[in-house]
């Protein structure tokens, strides 16, 4: 494939604190070892554990960026909320200390809240739209308005949409960026595993390139700002 794909950067990451199996320091240190750039710790949040999951995301990522190489992102995923919490539970994780605000989008494989993609994408201390299933021109074009990033996944279920998001994004000007939804050690992937996902959800090589290399490093840099 020849281009430089830079090093893999993660932004969609389960440790234990909601429903993956590594503590978030395993995550690291295999990603460390796999030559990723930067991962994003984002489990899984709502009203009821808003603030413990980020006191306990931010300390460990403060203590794994004493450490030289890998850049660790404390972040959320806010889950399946009523329609009118996004708003103050996205505010809120930032001012706790959250870098990176995801919020788990209207995939087809869950039954998420009609709506819940259009509010989240209207939120300005939301970063990314995660698996937005049927994700509608409007709410693609209001993305690019508004600088949320949508996410083509790797994981199963959430990337049966993989296609129609690309398409959408192409034709608005919407920025995508691909992320894994980890939970396990198997659902790590390289940088040439990406390209490929990329390119099979129809981009070409260039903007595929871009998803993958240029807009994560685009959402590392916004994180650092808020450090």
């Amino acid at each position: 494939m020849g281009q430089d794909m830079g090093c893999r950067i993660d932004l969609h990451m389960h440790s234990i604190f909601s429903d993956g199996c590594l503590l978030p320091s395993e995550i690291a240190r295999r990603a460390s070892v796999l030559g990723y750039e930067a991962i994003a710790i984002t489990d899984h949040v709502d009203s009821s554990n808003l603030k413990n999951i980020i006191t306990s995301i931010v300390s460990v990522s403060r203590d794994l960026n004493k450490e030289t190489g890998l850049k660790v992102i404390p972040g959320v995923e806010i889950t399946h909320p009523p329609i009118s919490l996004i708003d103050d539970l996205a505010y809120e994780a930032k001012k706790l200390g959250a870098q990176l605000v995801v919020v788990h989008g209207e995939t087809l494989a869950e039954p998420v809240r009609p709506q819940t993609n259009l509010t989240s994408i209207n939120c300005a201390a939301v970063d990314v739209l995660a698996h937005p299933g049927l994700l509608t021109e409007e709410e693609a074009r209001l993305a690019e308005q508004k600088g949320v990033y949508i996410e083509l996944s790797a994981h199963p279920g959430h990337c049966l949409t993989n296609g129609h998001v690309a398409k959408l994004a192409m034709k608005t000007g919407a920025k995508l960026v691909l992320n894994t939804d980890f939970h396990q050690p198997e659902d790590f992937i390289t940088q040439e595993q990406a390209l490929r996902i990329a390119l099979g959800a129809g981009l070409g090589q260039e903007e595929a390139l871009k998803v993958i290399r240029d807009n994560p490093r685009e959402l590392v840099h916004r994180a650092s700002e808020s450090d």
